[in-house]
């Protein structure tokens, strides 16, 4: 399926900086647009509302990318509630397409956070900040990015500052920035950012 326009909704401005950079490289000529909430709260409060706007006009060649963070919610419920929003626009999501292509809206959880994505491809991180400690991802703790318990974000800050990075605490959107352009999901180990990547390939593709 290949489609002209992505309409992409997040909830804060490191996840708008992250995605500048991997969107255009997965999409290639597709454009997109990226619109920032004040946070997860904004944007689901917001998301219903915003996706019946979208009903009204939305294009047959256009889709929308809704992405948020899990944090510590439980992922099946979120999932659940960003369905609900589109099913209340009568827009078809594709996780209740029945046809493959037909749907209108992804939403995609990232797990925990975006900085889980760090830790899955830590090559990545390393090359933004190459003081880091190469053997992060050998350690139990890290192995499974999606997993890392007690906030991915201030794993991530921790680690950094042990290496000489962030001494007054981490700077999201400078990370998202540096880091992101090299992210690789064919090396990534965390599967929120690889079926975040693989639905940016499917849009891009030709039938």
């Amino acid at each position: 399926m290949s489609i002209d326009h992505l309409e992409i909704i997040v909830e804060e401005p490191s996840m708008e900086m992250a995605l500048r950079a991997l969107v255009p490289k997965l999409l290639g000529a597709v454009s997109f647009r990226i619109y920032v909430h004040q946070g997860k709260a904004d944007l689901l409060k917001h998301l219903p509302s915003r996706l019946r706007g979208y009903a009204n006009f939305l294009p047959s060649s256009w889709r929308i990318l809704v992405l948020v963070d899990r944090d510590d919610e439980d992922c099946v419920e979120l999932k659940n509630r960003l369905e609900m929003a589109a099913q209340s626009a009568s827009l078809l999501t594709r996780s209740s397409a029945l046809v493959p292509g037909v749907y209108k809206v992804v939403n995609r959880i990232a797990i925990e956070e975006l900085e889980a994505w760090y830790f899955g491809d830590w090559e990545a991180a390393r090359t933004a900040y190459p003081k880091l400690s190469p053997n992060i991802p050998a350690k139990a703790t890290y192995r499974f990015p999606d997993r890392i318990a007690g906030g991915t974000w201030e794993s991530f800050q921790r680690v950094a500052q042990d290496a000489g990075y962030f001494k007054t605490g981490l700077r999201k959107i400078e990370a998202a920035q540096k880091i992101a352009p090299y992210l690789d999901p064919a090396r990534s180990a965390s599967p929120s950012f690889r079926a975040l990547c693989s639905v940016l390939s499917e849009l891009s593709t030709k039938p």
